[in-house]
């Protein structure tokens, strides 16, 4: 089904951002050239442009348009970087990183969400995004570091199995809080003497769990 031609909604999207702060111009880009409404369930996709969550399959949610643009532009992004992300469901962000970096490998817990995010990932041609099935908790040390991590679900403290796939001088970036209630969006930079912490601004995000998802 193709994107929605230009809604109101959308031609509020890049303004509405700007107002609330976001000014790097690569993340606005970004913003623009993916259509959200691609990643919403067909029931929504008047809302797609709303700066609000939507339910996604397996009881997920695509966040915010600027929760997405806030993290984001968090990150610092460069073109040569290597991205992990935790948590793919839609594919929304995955697909805003791709504009952004070299390359992004994207693990989720559900089968569902993992095939749907990879078709639509494909159809938009982000040909540098892999969409692995996998426990966000335990990533493959085979996988190597990457420059920059984020996290799209909350988790109650990071674990190391996290930081440890973190380059030097590579940001994390994840919503850190106890489960079902507001959550301080956290930024961990890795320095020569340690894991630098910053709580940014307070979220709301579904809980992060371990291990793969059994679906019925």
């Amino acid at each position: 089904m193709p994107s929605i031609e230009n809604p109101p909604e959308k031609m509020m999207f890049q303004l509405s951002l700007r107002r609330r702060g976001i000014s790097d111009q690569a993340v606005l880009r970004a913003m623009e050239a993916i259509p959200r409404d691609l990643f919403v369930e067909a029931a929504d996709r008047a809302d797609a442009y709303r700066d609000t969550a939507l339910a996604i399959a397996c009881g997920q949610t695509i966040s915010q348009p600027f929760v997405v643009a806030y993290m984001t532009e968090q990150l610092q992004l460069e073109p040569s970087h290597r991205v992990l992300e935790i948590g793919t469901g839609s594919g929304y962000q995955a697909a805003i990183l791709s504009r952004l970096c070299r390359e992004v490998l994207s693990i989720e817990r559900f089968r569902t969400l993992a095939d749907r995010a990879r078709a639509r990932l494909e159809k938009l041609r982000c040909d540098n995004v892999e969409v692995m099935l996998g426990d966000g908790f335990d990533v493959p040390a085979n996988l190597g570091v990457f420059h920059r991590i984020i996290v799209t679900a909350a988790m109650v403290e990071i674990p190391e199995a996290l930081t440890h796939r973190l380059d030097d001088d590579g940001i994390l970036i994840a919503p850190v809080g106890p489960h079902h209630s507001t959550q301080a969006l956290t930024r961990l930079r890795k320095t020569s003497s340690g894991l630098e912490r910053k709580a940014l601004v307070d979220v709301r995000f579904v809980p992060a769990l371990p291990g793969i998802a059994r679906e019925l």
